[in-house]
């Protein structure tokens, strides 16, 4: 294989340091699996020789529904090489869809671990990572040139969860993941970071975070799933200097205090969370669990890559819980607000989707002139940083005020004992729409529902406090880790029902 290519299957230089590890497989914590450059190459290059002799061509398109694993990066690295589309399945997603995606995105062929066996139809080819005649006959060791991409050619396809409907799947060709590769490059050196990745790789954070790490000369942990308790331990033991995550994993990781307090985290000098909005008192506990690190907020979106901020170009520090400055070579605007300082952002970057797949409908619907409109609403300072407000479809009007979840969460998440907030509406005959709270409390905290509709009243708008308050002990999260929005609303509107029936008022 030569490098450098434009195959996103090759997005790492092979011959730098071969005998480097590149991953800490941690499916067996107890015996994890040192995987190097030079062997990760290999078995990415086997991957492709074994397809190939399967029958399979350039361009057929090969699923792949699994934990995280270092067969499973070979595997998705090795369908790019080969001229194929790998695309990477949510199989917490329910059955039906599951067969939607496998049939909407015409596959020939779908790794799987053998848990996820029975998701795989009998008419696909299916390549059982833990059977010794699965994957392991697959491969097909020997040298390989790998396919080299020609304009905007399709790479991978990612299916977005979507608030309603089935996913779509979002076309990503070879030259816009590489030219986020490319820019994330750019921040310089970073082959000495041990990062740590516990995402699904079937979401965004996690498959640029494991290809940046590869391209980087960096090692990585790499966990099968997230679980808080293996995540902490695994930061102490190897060592990590370098986090990824959701918001809701620092989250959950924080509620670890007997544990966390045995560990020792003073390797950490960079925690980066994104994919969900981020409260400055979030930002305050990872701060507190991490004090030798940089935090920051990173944005991004499937439809249009990862890295559409970074640094301000005049060394201006970021606040706490802004986004960035647009990237060099990325454009953002805002859009159909009150102000150009407000609204909903635009974005056209190199790292735009092709489209998404068998849907040219959706496509115009987001798709204008070049320009993607992402749906999420934000304001600009200034000084030029973008800072995010909430989702335009989440917004919800509250006797003719509009009100976003997010600026309500991190309201509710400012009063001392509490550890975490989701806001979601109910149906009102008066008001149209009223926020919902389902809150998590600090461990010891001894907090009533009056005392939080209190604060929220005396420290925020009035029309924006919960008038429903629903005490857990965790937020049940979506297969991508984010707080799982719709059975919130679902659970809520039952709530709301049943105590509006006995006669509480709101």
């Amino acid at each position: 294989m030569s490098w450098p290519s434009r195959n996103l299957g090759c997005c790492f230089d092979p011959s730098k340091d071969p005998a480097k590890v590149a991953i800490i497989d941690l499916r067996l914590p107890d015996r994890p699996d040192e995987v190097t450059y030079a062997t990760l190459d290999a078995a990415c290059d086997a991957v492709a020789r074994g397809l190939l002799a399967k029958g399979l061509k350039q361009g057929d398109r090969v699923g792949i529904m699994s934990l995280n694993s270092a067969p499973m990066i070979a595997a998705y690295l090795g369908i790019m090489r080969a001229g194929m589309v790998a695309v990477p399945i949510s199989f917490k997603l329910a059955r039906e869809t599951v067969e939607y995606i496998i049939k909407d995105a015409d596959l020939r062929a779908v790794f799987h671990d053998h848990e996820r066996a029975s998701l795989v139809p009998d008419h696909l080819l299916g390549i059982d990572f833990d059977t010794a005649d699965g994957y392991a006959a697959l491969l097909d060791y020997g040298p390989f040139t790998a396919f080299e991409p020609k304009g905007r050619e399709v790479a991978t396809i990612l299916y977005t969860s979507g608030s309603t409907g089935m996913p779509k799947g979002v076309l990503l060709s070879h030259e816009s993941q590489m030219w986020a590769l490319d820019t994330a490059a750019r921040a310089g050196d970073r082959s000495q970071q041990r990062y740590i990745v516990a995402a699904p790789m079937f979401h965004m954070n996690a498959t640029i975070s494991v290809k940046s790490a590869l391209q980087a000369g960096a090692s990585m942990v790499l966990l099968p799933a997230f679980d808080a308790r293996l995540f902490a331990q695994a930061i102490a033991k190897y060592r990590v200097t370098s986090l990824t995550s959701v918001p809701t994993m620092m989250a959950m990781l924080a509620r670890e205090r007997d544990l966390l307090e045995t560990l020792d985290f003073s390797s950490v000098t960079s925690v980066m969370m994104g994919s969900a909005p981020l409260t400055k008192s979030l930002v305050e506990k990872v701060q507190s669990l991490f004090p030798g690190a940089a935090t920051s907020n990173a944005y991004g979106t499937t439809e249009a890559g990862p890295g559409v901020f970074g640094p301000h170009p005049d060394g201006l520090p970021r606040p706490d819980t802004a986004l960035g400055y647009p990237t060099a070579g990325a454009q953002a605007e805002l859009r159909e607000g009150p102000s150009p300082d407000q609204g909903v952002l635009y974005m056209k970057n190199p790292m735009l989707m092709e489209g998404y797949n068998n849907r040219p409908d959706k496509t115009a619907e987001v798709m204008y002139d070049g320009w993607y409109r992402s749906g999420d609403i934000m304001r600009r300072d200034e000084n030029g940083f973008f800072h995010f407000l909430g989702r335009a479809d989440d917004m919800f009007v509250v006797g003719g005020e509009n009100v976003w979840p997010g600026e309500v969460e991190k309201l509710v998440e400012r009063m001392p004992g509490v550890h975490q907030a989701a806001v979601v509406p109910v149906p009102d005959e008066i008001k149209g729409m009223l926020p919902f709270a389902f809150v998590v409390l600090q461990d010891g905290a001894k907090l009533d529902e009056a005392a939080i509709k209190k604060f929220t009243i005396d420290n925020g708008p009035a029309f924006a406090h919960p008038r429903f308050i629903e005490f857990r002990s965790a937020i049940p999260l979506s297969a991508t880790n984010k707080p799982d929005r719709r059975l919130l609303t679902q659970e809520a509107e039952q709530i709301a029902g049943r105590r509006r029936a006995a006669g509480e008022r709101a």
